[in-house]
């Protein structure tokens, strides 16, 4: 603790004498500074104690004694020391009414206690009250060093929790809570994920300041790691702005943890690229190889029913950064094995099949999707069907396909799984289709602009009824005599048989593009 004037008074060697504010002296003192001045309060900081002898003073004027004392209050000053035996044998009643009406403590100062003997006394007691802070956070800096070797991130934070009188809580890259002590402190941290992702915008280091969940305590936030993108957080709850030594230790902390969070880095890099050969593996059709580089690293992944997400974006953006830290913090959170490989513009994640990682990927691009304002959303997603070790190139490419799909239709995530339930129609809307089926019909079109008979309805019937003359002819209300010399008309046109099975789908796609063109 620092010195207080209390601690002053109880000094043996000052001599002090309380004339004023007896109730008041328990504030810290910050300084001991004598000035001589009518109006020091602009040399004022804060928490000093005054020593004065009034030189300058009219220290028996009631009224300037008054606007003297709150003047100095309202400075901050926390007492106003008076040597006796100088210019006034004893403390004018004048100014003793005023600091008892300001509440202000008064000591007198016997004249054999000079000022200088005062303000190394205040020296000597704030020294000391240091040496014991920084003792202390050495003492924090062992100790929280000693768990984080022995019990891990959590041990650690439990140690630090004590140390503050709090409660503290670890982050992962996605601002979910990995790690939280007491028990109890789960749930608060929890509430402060919105901080925490704000936090993660700002370059590292960062560190912010703010109220606990409903104000009931204050929170420090730090991001922790060296990269571009932040790794991990750390919160810290504390009932009041931390001291010296609680400061120690919790830079202690941020340094373990940002030292462990860079050890994770390294190791995460290392598992990557064996991830890399893993997948290469996969897709050339030899699990069993793919089995023996992986070992135990990937559990069960690779013998289960797993898929495969393709996701494609900027390499210098963070698009595919933030899909990974989801992808890989679901996996952390739930146990679940999951293989990541970045390529460069491009990122691989084979993860179970029905899996909370599966789902926190779909999660993120579906968030992406309602957030953004165009369709130039630099990630997009494609996502395989269901396969096993035997089929991963074959999944490979369902992801690539809805990948592909995806980029045209301006989606976010497409899954391979909706392409081969749904329609082949709505892929029609592909620029490229429409300017085929627009060249393919456009003479027929031209034939029927001069008033020559109704070629493009007539085909369109036709084919509508695979080539059966008399329904046809129904349809258009023609005679079928009628209607077979239309289709020569169109073959004569196109100079293309309605006998080929090819010629005929070709046309009735372009007549399904320019019909939803149109529509």
């Amino acid at each position: 603790m620092p010195p207080t004037l209390a601690s002053l008074v109880h000094h043996s060697a000052l001599k002090l004498t309380v004339r004023a504010g007896e109730d008041r002296l328990d504030a810290p003192v910050r300084w001991a500074h004598a000035s001589e001045l009518a109006d020091p309060v602009p040399y004022m900081e804060g928490g000093e104690l005054l020593l004065i002898t009034a030189l300058k003073l009219d220290a028996e004027d009631r009224e300037a004694m008054r606007r003297y004392v709150k003047r100095l209050a309202g400075a901050g000053v926390v007492g106003l020391g008076f040597a006796v035996g100088v210019h006034y044998d004893d403390i004018p009643e004048a100014l003793v009414e005023a600091a008892r009406e300001e509440g202000l403590p008064l000591l007198e100062v016997p004249r054999r206690t000079p000022f200088l003997v005062i303000s190394k006394a205040v020296s000597a007691a704030i020294a000391a009250d240091q040496y014991r802070a920084v003792t202390a956070g050495f003492a924090a800096q062992r100790e929280l060093t000693r768990h984080a070797l022995t019990d891990g991130p959590e041990g650690l934070l439990a140690a630090l929790a004590s140390q503050v009188d709090g409660w503290a809580a670890l982050y992962d890259a996605s601002g979910s809570v990995v790690a939280a002590a007491p028990d109890w402190a789960g749930r608060r941290a929890a509430r402060l994920t919105t901080e925490v992702t704000r936090l993660r915008e700002r370059p590292a280091p960062a560190s912010s300041v703010v109220a606990g969940p409903e104000n009931e305590d204050r929170v420090e936030l730090h991001s922790l790691g060296t990269g571009r993108r932040p790794r991990a957080a750390l919160a810290v709850g504390t009932a009041s702005a931390p001291g010296t030594a609680e400061r120690y230790a919790v830079h202690s902390a941020v340094a373990l943890l940002t030292l462990t969070t860079e050890r994770s880095r390294s190791l995460h890099a290392a598992e990557q690229r064996i991830g890399a050969a893993v997948l290469r593996m996969l897709l050339a059709g030899e699990p069993d190889h793919a089995r023996a580089v992986a070992g135990d690293l990937y559990g069960g992944l690779l013998d289960a029913p797993f898929r495969i997400i393709v996701a494609q974006g900027a390499a210098d953006g963070d698009a595919l950064g933030a899909l990974a830290e989801s992808a890989e913090s679901a996996a952390a959170r739930s146990g679940e094995a999951v293989l990541v490989v970045p390529e460069g513009e491009r990122l691989v994640v084979l993860a179970a099949d029905g899996g909370t990682v599966v789902s926190a990927c779909c999660d993120h691009a579906a968030a992406r999707e309602a957030a953004r304002r165009t369709d130039d959303d630099e990630l997009v997603v494609g996502l395989s069907a269901p396969a096993g070790p035997i089929t991963a190139s074959a999944a490979y490419k369902q992801a690539e396909q809805a990948l592909s799909v995806a980029r045209r239709r301006g989606r976010v995530l497409v899954e391979h799984e909706q392409m081969a339930a749904g329609s082949v129609l709505p892929l029609l809307a592909d620029d490229a289709v429409k300017a085929f089926a627009d060249g393919l019909l456009r003479a027929l079109r031209d034939h029927d602009a001069t008033g020559r008979g109704d070629l493009v309805a007539s085909l369109r019937a036709w084919l509508s009824r695979h080539g059966q003359w008399d329904a046809a002819a129904a349809d258009l209300g023609v005679h079928r005599h009628t209607l077979r010399y239309r289709m020569r008309r169109v073959e004569e046109i196109l100079g293309r048989s309605l006998d080929d099975p090819d010629v005929r789908m070709e046309l009735w796609l372009a007549l399904k593009a320019t019909a939803a063109d149109a529509g």
